[in-house]
């Protein structure tokens, strides 16, 4: 996810911590770090990018390689090895935004129950994923990996839906995912005014979500 300079940066910022952070995202401000300083921005993007989890596309080839079975769906049993999966999946040209200081703090997060991964494995080996931090009813998607060369491809995008899934088992309302890009667009993402946006939000920290206990989801 590169930076983008519509989103509103602030540079100056404490050192993170859980309590920041949970407030931070229930004013609908998130964190990225610079990948040459590791110097934390907060970010609130206008437009913001969601997942409408009533209208949620599955394209067919998705469709079809989640029917498959191919992939072990995990929830929480490897958190901070999919974060650390995501910093390193970056090109050249989308440079890691995931800094060390922000891995400690979203494990930090995940430990009071309120960060979580969704994971593909396959052969024993993690080889997709995603995490998002998770406020009421409201879950703010993060990053995401995947592994081809472990046999993942599309791991991700099966994690994916597998996460729509459970959040309208459990009663979310919301699925930010901060900023469009054509990945995401292809599922339906949709942009909303900043302000539409956070009167959603305050509705759905408002309300209560339920997560499905670590493990295994697809046995």
């Amino acid at each position: 996810m590169p930076l983008r300079r519509e989103s509103r940066a602030r540079s100056v910022t404490p050192p993170l911590a859980p309590e920041l952070l949970i407030h931070a995202y229930s004013i609908g401000v998130f964190p990225m770090a610079d990948p040459d300083t590791g110097e934390i921005g907060w970010y609130s993007p206008d437009p913001r990018a969601l997942f409408p989890l009533d209208d949620f596309h599955v394209p067919r080839n998705v469709a079809r390689l989640t029917r498959q079975g191919r992939f072990e769906i995990r929830t929480d049993t490897r958190f901070e090895q999919v974060m650390r999966a995501c910093a390193f999946d970056r090109s050249r040209d989308n440079r890691c935004w995931i800094s060390e200081e922000m891995i400690r703090a979203y494990a930090q997060l995940h430990r009071h129950g309120l960060a979580h991964s969704v994971e593909a494995w396959r052969n024993g080996q993690l080889v997709g994923g995603l995490y998002g931090v998770h406020l009421g009813a409201a879950f703010f998607g993060e990053s995401m990996f995947c592994r081809p060369d472990l046999g993942g491809s599309g791991a991700s995008k099966v994690c994916l839906v597998h996460l729509v899934r459970m959040l309208r088992e459990g009663g979310f309302m919301l699925l930010d995912t901060q900023f469009t890009n054509p990945h995401v667009e292809q599922f339906g993402c949709v942009e909303i005014p900043r302000e539409a946006y956070l009167e959603r939000l305050r509705l759905a920290i408002q309300a209560d979500g339920a997560w499905p206990a670590p493990g295994t989801m697809n046995a």
